[in-house]
């Protein structure tokens, strides 16, 4: 016996920049909050018409970068003052000038890594399967389509009332999209 699909949610279709940007107002006006909107090429300031917050990503890139620098910092420290103690010129055993290309470089090796790591994760990729793969409109969206999809684990959830919500803001077309 097969189990029956689950709604993952609804899918609703526009065909101009400006119409998805208006729509997405309206969905962020009406409280939804497990939504996105998906667009062939960058809107400007549709993350504002979706009420999204700033990405932390750059506090990720920051504490990655001065960790990766007071790590370099540290191991070089170590090396000179207690690990290797050797007199080179005169110079003191903490001779910090010297330590400055290396912790540099690890800030930014560092940096470079919290970036692409904390991309992958914020994004939670890789994902290898997505519910709205199930839709045939769907992969126009890398084309010429722009969609907004509305998931069932909204609170604000209510296949009538999100269908008229999305028929009101324009949509060419709206469907259940299947788990």
């Amino acid at each position: 016996m097969s189990k029956p699909n689950q709604p993952f949610g609804m899918l609703a279709e526009y065909t101009t920049a400006r119409e998805i940007y208006h729509a997405c107002e309206s969905v962020r006006d009406a409280g939804y909050v497990r939504w996105d909107s998906h667009t062939p090429f960058p809107v400007h300031n549709l993350d504002k018409a979706m009420g999204l917050r700033p990405s932390p990503l750059p506090w990720i890139v920051f504490a990655a970068g001065i960790s990766g620098a007071s790590l370099g910092f540290l191991l070089q420290w170590w090396v000179s003052t207690i690990a290797y103690p050797i007199v080179v010129h005169g110079k003191p055993y903490f001779s910090y000038q010297a330590f400055v290309p290396v912790t540099f470089e690890l800030g930014i090796l560092f940096s470079a890594f919290g970036a692409v790591l904390g991309m992958l994760g914020l994004n939670r990729l890789p994902q290898w399967y997505h519910s709205l793969f199930n839709a045939p409109k769907f992969a126009r969206a890398t084309d010429d389509r722009f969609f907004i999809s509305i998931e069932v684990s909204d609170p604000n959830y209510d296949p009538e009332k999100t269908r008229a919500l999305l028929e009101s803001t324009g949509a060419v077309s709206v469907e259940e999209v299947e788990d």
